[in-house]
């Protein structure tokens, strides 16, 4: 470690970002889409200022400028965060998801919508779609597709279920982290066909 490595910044976690969309009554705004919709921006090579962050999300889920100042703060934390655990070397990145000891349906769902977000933010950044990826990143942006129509099906809470979750959670977890190499120089900046639209962090 050096002197100039950056701090790490903590990611919010699930009911952090619940309680303060909660406070903005965004009651059908699920943290988990909120955090896939940035992960897919980000893996696409969107990069943001604060003013861009809050005005991109804005438009994309047809949100009135948000209110609260705890709120914006808490939206650029999981940002900077998430921006940070994708460029980190040792696969530390994490999805916003509930905790383990919610109801399997919920957490279920809760995935779902996350690779819904994340799908979007996606294809809303990278103008050529995923024709830019390789074989294996197309065919994992298919499989989200999946994920999002089957996990929102789950019902029980059976222990192979809950181990079927647990299995698909960390694939969906490695394939956000495939995304990003594939359209992020290793230095983390986006890729030259990436970074033709993409805003610049100040």
């Amino acid at each position: 470690m050096t002197d100039e490595q950056a701090p790490v910044i903590e990611l919010p976690d699930f009911d952090t970002l619940a309680d303060l969309l909660v406070e903005e009554g965004l009651l059908t705004l699920s943290p988990a889409e909120l955090h896939g919709l940035l992960c897919g921006q980000v893996a696409a090579g969107a990069r943001f200022d604060p003013a861009t962050l809050l005005a991109r999300i804005g438009e994309l889920l047809d949100l009135e400028p948000f209110s609260r100042e705890l709120t914006r703060t808490g939206i650029m934390q999981l940002y900077l965060a998430t921006l940070q655990q994708l460029q980190a070397p040792d696969f530390s990145f994490e999805l916003v998801l509930p905790d383990d000891d919610q109801p399997l349906a919920g957490r279920a769902d809760a995935l779902g919508l996350w690779c819904s977000g994340f799908l979007s933010g996606f294809g809303l950044q990278e103008r050529k779609g995923s024709q830019g990826l390789s074989i294996e990143g197309q065919e994992t942006l298919r499989d989200l597709a999946q994920i999002v129509q089957i996990t929102t099906a789950a019902d029980a809470e059976a222990e192979e279920d809950e181990n079927d979750l647990m299995e698909v959670q960390e694939y969906v977890r490695m394939a956000a982290l495939l995304v990003f190499s594939e359209c992020n120089e290793p230095d983390g900046q986006p890729s030259d066909a990436a970074a033709e639209t993409a805003p610049v962090l100040h």
